[in-house]
């Protein structure tokens, strides 16, 4: 469950106008924090945004499904079988629990960070980078300016 701070957050961004990824990054730190403090770990970088971007789309958050073929598509796809959503036993939610714990914390290092950012940034084209540089220019305050 997110924190309140969490979702006032994201709520502020979606009032403020901001895309849905941004609303998302707000869950998305929360849980390199969680990792960070000790709550429990990850195996890499990817996995702590994969848990973000889950509870965001939890939390309402308009993000598009995860890509096809991954854990948590076939994982969405089985909660919308039965239209009426059920929580997670206790056993399971335990088990899951237990084995975020036993992961390690270095997936949420400012190193691990940073190879993640670089290899998503290195699969998008020039032109993609460019107009999101471009769009983040745009849109940033003029405080940080």
């Amino acid at each position: 469950m997110p924190e309140k701070r969490t979702i006032e957050r994201a709520r502020e961004d979606a009032r403020e106008g901001k895309a849905p990824s941004t609303q998302a990054g707000e869950f998305v730190r929360e849980e390199i924090h969680h990792v960070r403090e000790g709550k429990h770990g990850v195996k890499n970088a990817k996995q702590a945004i994969a848990i973000g971007l889950s509870k965001a789309r939890k939390a309402g958050v308009k993000l598009p499904a995860p890509p096809k073929g991954t854990a948590s598509s076939q994982k969405e796809s089985r909660r919308h079988r039965s239209t009426r959503r059920s929580r997670p036993s206790a056993k399971r939610s335990r088990a899951r629990t237990r084995a975020l714990k036993r992961e390690g914390r270095s997936g949420a290092s400012h190193r691990a960070l940073s190879n993640q950012a670089k290899s998503a940034a290195r699969r998008r084209s020039s032109s993609s980078r460019s107009r999101a540089a471009r769009k983040a220019a745009r849109t940033r305050s003029s405080r940080s300016r």
